[in-house]
């Protein structure tokens, strides 16, 4: 088990570098990994069962203790990406295949790579469990609506369709992870440290999948993947300047506008990619594919600049705090 541990450490570190290769390899030989296709809604699955065995009651605490933050968090996930995806698609002139899937990246819920970087920030980790779970959990109803709202005049939105979709292979899987882990917890504890191994093999195997998927349709050229790449970069950094600059201007402290800052940028792209490929082409997975190495990437760099950053006693102070302060 201390290897599986280990390896899966080393994944976890250099994980954009092996999405990268994996993509570099299935572009020059798609056959090697095509076979996973049918497979993405499963993986896509093991990899939700894998979030919700992390999950415990004490993850939902700040639902309950801090509901205002909570929710301003979500309404900031929901609100800023979709709308920095609709304005980039109008901005670079996107095909209609290729904006349906920035929109698709744009109306996802946070990713589960969000608390580990706020965690490496130095941020509230609490805020920021409790803001990704109540994002994916009101997924099924979020997403294929704010799709459908903004890409429906590019293609036509299947909601319901949508719907089935992310309570199958994203809140069925979580509510067992949860009830598996509350049940069994001490048996299973063994199985949860292989399970960030097996999450990050399958992201990888599924990055690889819809890379060779594209290029074996000859969509990688068509699609204009050098437009894809600025407009994927802008999408994750302006989410992070906004999320940031909102949680501030609501007169959140520091440690929480770091936690809003990257559960608004940070997106779960597998789930992008899943019904990407389910519902559209696979030129419309490209930009999740694209937004699952970029984010990463952008996310770490963002948490060791954080991480070396001391935040003082008096950035520290929420406007709720300071206004709790009786005045001399």
């Amino acid at each position: 088990m201390k290897a599986v541990v280990a390896t899966s450490q080393f994944l976890g570190k250099y994980f954009a570098a092996f999405v990268l290769a994996a993509a570099v390899v299935s572009y020059l030989q798609p056959g090697l990994i095509t076979w996973v296709l049918p497979y993405v809604n499963v993986l896509l699955g093991i990899i939700m069962f894998g979030m919700g065995m992390t999950l415990k009651k004490s993850d939902f605490s700040a639902v309950f203790k801090r509901p205002k933050d909570v929710i301003l968090g979500v309404v900031a996930h929901y609100l800023i990406m979709p709308l920095i995806a609709f304005a980039l698609c109008f901005a670079f002139q996107l095909p209609s295949a290729v904006a349906v899937g920035v929109l698709l990246v744009g109306c996802c819920p946070s990713g589960t790579a969000s608390n580990v970087m706020c965690f490496l920030a130095k941020g509230d980790v609490a805020l920021g469990v409790s803001i990704g779970a109540v994002s994916t959990l009101i997924a099924p109803v979020m997403l294929p609506l704010i799709l459908w709202l903004l890409a429906g005049h590019w293609v036509k939105i299947p909601t319901q369709s949508l719907f089935v979709s992310v309570v199958e292979i994203v809140i069925v899987p979580i509510v067992l992870g949860v009830l598996v882990n509350t049940l069994f917890g001490k048996k299973t504890a063994k199985v949860a440290d292989a399970l960030p191994l097996v999450s990050t093999l399958a992201i990888i195997l599924i990055a690889g999948g819809v890379v060779a998927a594209s290029n074996k349709n000859g969509d990688l050229v068509t699609a204009g993947t050098l437009v894809i790449i600025p407009v994927v970069i802008l999408h994750n950094l302006l989410g992070y300047l906004l999320g940031f600059f909102f949680s501030r201007k609501l007169g959140m402290n520091h440690a929480k506008s770091r936690a809003i800052t990257f559960e608004v940028g940070m997106q779960n792209s597998a789930l992008g990619v899943a019904l990407a490929m389910a519902f559209f082409s696979p030129v419309a997975a490209i930009p999740a594919t694209l937004f699952s190495v970029w984010h990463n990437m952008s996310g770490s760099l963002l948490a060791s600049l954080w991480a070396g950053k001391k935040i003082s006693a008096k950035e520290n102070v929420s406007k709720d705090d300071a206004d709790a302060v009786p005045t001399p």
